[in-house]
């Protein structure tokens, strides 16, 4: 059986919603376009959906469970964000903050759903991005009478850490006595935009136009596999060094100068390195993660909302060079990210002069923090902070604090909050954080479509292995060749082509602003089907040929969705289904709905493009 806690109707601020004061829009950040973008050109459920769980002891009230929710939701304004309605015309998205809002709870009765049926149902169920519900909450009653928590959130509105500190201020809320009180917290997402707006974009972009990975560097620690892997869909994998080991690695990154997260870049290198490297040196180029939260914004390291982002880091790998000069590299460019911490991935793109249709990057490796202790049983007990933690911020500092005289009647004792990471456009995810003994887990997250399972399960062997070999053999004077000698004799994994070919090119744009049409080309039909149209006229957006597929048109119409410019979908008439379920997809993610343009013969689908390109374009809605 499933309901909300109580059997009850969504709480009334979401009623009161409908007569509220309109909300207050602002354009989406870099790095929500970026998330948006990815989930356009990756069509598959599950994509961006991050996940964290805990377990209740005790009584459940379902009541309290629920207010305490409402309180954060009133307090957060992220948890009252949605997708903004698409203005007419080209542009980026924009994201609405609703004055109101009420939380999405369900609750599952004992018997029936399994756990582990419910996280792979809540991972796979879409999120309509179009209503203030970024974040879930699933209730799983167990027959020990303890009450599984599951949340469930978009990260086009939270990282991983955004939603780490939604759940310590619920938990601050659900334990405190009485009635809580405090105000909407700030910052919030508008005032980091506010404060990246503030930035001169100017250096980010000359350090990025020759920081970026140049072409040709290898960004896959896979072989060439030359055929498809018949597999859908994402895997994940797991090893683990246990605390003895994590200790012995933190020493001997250590004893070089550098962090332990920058020894895992390393091995990840070497990795890259084997995989298409020969006797000489090679270019190779991963993706970091960075916290996005280490800027100069008062309370940005406890902002809740999609700061997380991943940059690339490119370096020249030779084979003759020690290990210690390769840490120190990495290490350099450790610090030059920090500095850009606030740029997002597609941004480095753009600045990059790179093919927009060639990824930077294909990998990217995250080093999470350790999980922070979490509320205790008795509210009496103040709410633990990890060393050094600063107190909340203005307007949510009070959230924890009650009236006097209140009882604590159905207080639950929680347990420890694990995470399951999101899915991503990304071939490799590699996630590393040292569990609660101290030991370091490591998940690899990959897509089947480019990594087959044993390949995905071989590469996060082959990385342990080396992270096991480097502390116990390595020396100061141990060069990259001499530490890959670890892996003599067992193959390189293997990686699947790209399933999509690049989009081909009709007619280059008059200039960057001019906008891009882009036309699919019919089953079966030839690659030249449309290039009478480029000799036909002399437009000024460009013109791009693609092959049948959403996937394939998605991609095509990224770059110019990033830059904002007007798009124009066509093609001859049996590709107008699927024009228009691309130009659907489109509106969902935020972007205006481009017109569509089909016609029988070249000289009508030229008329019909111009006709298309000129014509004010309605905002797209779910009804329409």
């Amino acid at each position: 059986m499933t309901g909300r806690p109580g059997d009850g109707p969504r709480p009334a601020p979401a009623a009161r919603a409908l007569a509220a004061p309109r909300p207050r829009v602002h354009p989406a950040a870099p790095l929500q376009v970026d998330v948006l973008l990815d989930g356009l050109t990756h069509p598959g459920r599950g994509l961006h959906t991050g996940q964290l769980h805990w377990r209740l002891h005790g009584p459940f009230d379902a009541e309290r469970f629920t207010r305490a929710w409402q309180t954060v939701t009133d307090q957060e304004a992220v948890l009252r964000t949605a997708l903004a309605p698409a203005p007419p015309g080209p542009g980026l998205p924009g994201f609405a903050v609703h004055p109101a809002a009420g939380p999405l709870i369900v609750r599952h009765r004992a018997g029936g759903a399994t756990w582990e049926a419910l996280l792979a149902a809540e991972r796979m169920r879409e999120f309509d991005l179009t209503r203030p519900d970024p974040l879930r909450i699933a209730l799983l009653e167990e027959s020990d009478g303890s009450t599984r928590v599951l949340l469930t959130y978009h990260r086009a509105f939270l990282d991983p850490a955004g939603a780490d500190h939604l759940v310590r201020s619920f938990h601050r809320v659900h334990a405190a006595p009485g009635r809580p009180r405090g105000g909407e917290r700030r910052p919030d997402l508008r005032d980091h935009l506010q404060w990246i707006g503030s930035r001169d974009p100017a250096p980010a972009r000359a350090y990025w136009a020759d920081a970026a990975p140049p072409a040709g560097s290898a960004t896959l620690p896979a072989g060439d596999r030359g055929r498809p892997t018949h597999q859908r869909g994402h895997g994940r994998t797991r090893q683990r060094l246990t605390p003895a080991e994590a200790a012995r690695l933190r020493a001997w990154a250590a004893a070089r100068g550098a962090a332990e997260s920058t020894a895992l870049q390393a091995v990840w290198t070497l990795l890259l390195y084997r995989a298409h490297g020969g006797p000489g040196p090679l270019p190779v180029a991963f993706a970091a993660a960075v916290s996005g939260r280490g800027i100069p914004l008062d309370g940005a390291d406890r902002l809740p909302g999609p700061l997380l982002g991943a940059l690339p880091v490119a370096v020249e790998v030779r084979p003759g060079a020690t290990l210690s000069a390769l840490l120190a590299d990495l290490t350099g460019r450790a610090v030059d990210l920090a500095a850009y911490e606030w740029v997002s991935a597609g941004q480095v793109h753009r600045w990059s002069g790179r093919d927009p249709y060639e990824p930077l990057t294909a990998s990217v490796l995250t080093f999470l923090p350790p999980q922070e202790p979490r509320a205790p049983a008795d509210p009496a007990v103040p709410f633990p902070q990890a060393a050094g933690a600063d107190r909340e911020s203005a307007g949510a500092s009070d959230a924890g604090a009650s009236d006097a005289g209140a009882s604590d009647a159905g207080a639950s004792d929680a347990g420890p909050v694990e995470a399951w990471e999101a899915y991503t456009g990304t071939p490799l995810a590699l996630t590393a954080r040292h569990d609660a003994d101290g030991g370091l887990l490591l998940t690899l997250v990959h897509d089947r479509t480019r990594i087959a399972d044993g390949d995905a399960h071989e590469i996060l062997w082959q990385t342990t292995r080396l992270l096991h070999h480097l502390p116990a053999e390595a020396g100061p004077g141990t060069t990259v060749a001499e530490a890959l000698r670890a892996l003599d004799g067992i193959p390189v994994p293997l990686a699947a082509p790209r399933p999509d070919p690049a989009p081909r090119t009709l007619r280059p744009a008059a200039a960057p602003d001019s906008g891009l049409v882009c036309l699919l080309r019919p089953p079966g039909a030839p690659e030249d089907c449309y290039d009478g149209l480029a000799r036909r006229g002399r437009g000024r957006r460009a013109l791009l040929s693609v092959a049948p597929g959403a996937t394939a048109a998605l991609t095509a119409l990224a770059p110019a969705l990033a830059a904002g410019v007007p798009v124009v979908l066509g093609g001859y008439p049996e590709v107008e289904g699927l024009a228009h379920e691309v130009a659907r997809r489109v509106a969902a993610h935020g972007w205006s709905r481009p017109p569509v343009a089909v016609a029988a013969t070249g000289r009508d689908l030229a008329g019909a493009l111009t006709a298309a390109g000129r014509k004010r374009i309605k905002p797209y809605s779910s009804g329409s």
